[in-house]
């Protein structure tokens, strides 16, 4: 089958197996902080932003992608680079193989509500597994980023 996916401001067109999934088809065009964890659909390793919607790629076929807009964390290097070093101050990237899909989700979050109270993020985060910390780094990590935004004058 025969499908267009704007994938990182970037149209790619091309022929594809109908079971082929998502993930498989990013990671081919050069998406490798789209990561392979659980395939169960529940780590969040995966995650991209499907039409600004977070997704799991592991767990969409690429034919239901025909026609929207992908983005990963290589098309969105600057907005990360915004607050991914408030995560790291707080010591919460020590392997750094969950940071992708953590950080697609904050996006995703701060897209959508720019002024998340704690319980909000941790709501938001939920799908996120990570073998290294107890999440309450990336927490504190996010709160200093929105903090120091307020302080900037900021959402």
């Amino acid at each position: 089958m025969n499908i267009s996916i704007e994938v990182n401001r970037k149209r790619i067109t091309e022929q594809i197996e109908p079971d082929l999934l998502l993930i498989d088809f990013l990671r081919r065009h050069g998406c490798s902080s789209v990561k392979r964890g659980c395939e169960t659909a529940n780590c969040g390793l995966c995650t991209v932003l499907l039409d600004e919607a977070p997704v799991l790629s592991c767990s969409v076929l690429t034919a239901r992608a025909d026609g929207h807009k992908i983005e990963t964390l290589e098309g969105l290097q600057e907005e990360a680079e915004e607050f991914i070093g408030f995560i790291a101050d707080q010591g919460a990237d020590q392997c750094g193989f969950c940071n992708p899909g953590f950080v697609m989700n904050t996006i995703a979050l701060l897209r959508e509500n720019p002024d998340p109270t704690d319980d909000e993020i941790r709501a938001y985060l939920a799908g996120n597994l990570c073998r290294c910390s107890g999440y309450e780094g990336q927490l504190r990590g996010i709160r200093a980023f929105l903090d120091s935004r307020k302080d900037r004058g900021g959402h």
